[in-house]
């Protein structure tokens, strides 16, 4: 598919925001629109969750976990509750709250998700994750060392790969990846990093939701069912299945008030170039 010069332009966009290097990519069935160092490998920082929470959604259709079964240090805490941060675990500490309470984004609890996953599968969990998702969709650039959480570091060629699979799944069942792209504990309200308090703070299986939530880094025009994830390195990466378009961006510039304030209306134009483009 040839990008369309309108298209082509709002991604263009991305080198008035102030990084170094800033890559984009839309991505829909039909092909993918590149812009900027698409090969430079980046870090993904909390982007990374995605391929853990992917890799664990292949260890329990392998049959290597089960969501509903006991994970992490808190009574009654289990392999879903991590996936969907209702663990009871703080950011980065230990359990604050008994699980299904609160949401509270963890960087500690997908880590305990991760040695979980290594206990269960007998092998170190970033090499089960490589096994299960990075190889088998060819993102030869992508590198998971250290944290599960936020240690992966990508290139946007590799991230439209992965984002394509997220459109079509091959490596899951359909119905696995639309189960966990639906809200896990409603009604558990949270703060999103960087956005503040949401009533309710819906998420997913790894995924985070965009729903109704306010302020939010997806657009205005994007649908309720947008899900996706962004990173403290200034990353990001959401599917809108309403629209059938995907957007990656990598940068080099940590996440502040410029990503609030960018993230947003890049993404409303982002749409409407991308679905008036393809009518």
């Amino acid at each position: 598919m040839s990008p369309s010069p309108e298209l082509a332009s709002v991604l263009a966009g991305v080198d008035a925001w102030g990084a170094d290097n800033v890559a984009v990519a839309t991505v829909r069935l039909d092909g993918s629109t590149f812009h900027g160092p698409v090969d430079r490998v980046l870090p993904l920082a909390s982007v990374t969750k995605l391929l853990t929470s992917y890799g664990c959604l292949i260890a329990v259709e392998e049959g290597t976990l089960d969501l509903d079964e006991p994970a992490g240090e808190p009574d009654g805490c289990t392999v879903r509750h991590l996936l969907a941060h209702a663990g009871g675990y703080g950011f980065d500490g230990g359990p604050l709250t008994p699980p299904g309470r609160k949401r509270i984004y963890s960087n500690t609890g997908f880590e305990a998700l991760a040695d979980h996953l290594a206990k269960l599968s007998g092998m170190d969990a970033a090499d089960y994750v490589t096994a299960a998702v990075v190889e088998p969709l060819g993102m030869a650039s992508t590198t998971i060392a250290g944290s599960l959480a936020h240690g992966a570091t990508s290139t946007v060629t590799d991230l439209a790969r992965f984002t394509r699979e997220l459109l079509d799944p091959t490596l899951l069942a359909a119905e696995t990846l639309a189960a966990a792209t639906t809200v896990q504990f409603p009604g558990l309200d949270g703060v999103l990093p960087g956005f503040g308090t949401q009533t309710p703070n819906d998420w997913g299986l790894g995924f985070e939701l965009r729903d109704h939530k306010s302020p939010h880094w997806t657009g205005s025009t994007n649908s309720t069912r947008t899900f996706g994830h962004f990173g403290a390195a200034g990353t990001f990466l959401w599917v809108d299945p309403d629209f059938e378009v995907a957007l990656v961006v990598l940068t080099d510039r940590p996440f502040g008030e410029w990503a609030t304030l960018a993230w947003p209306p890049f993404a409303d134009q982002v749409l409407a170039a991308a679905v008036t483009g393809n009518r």
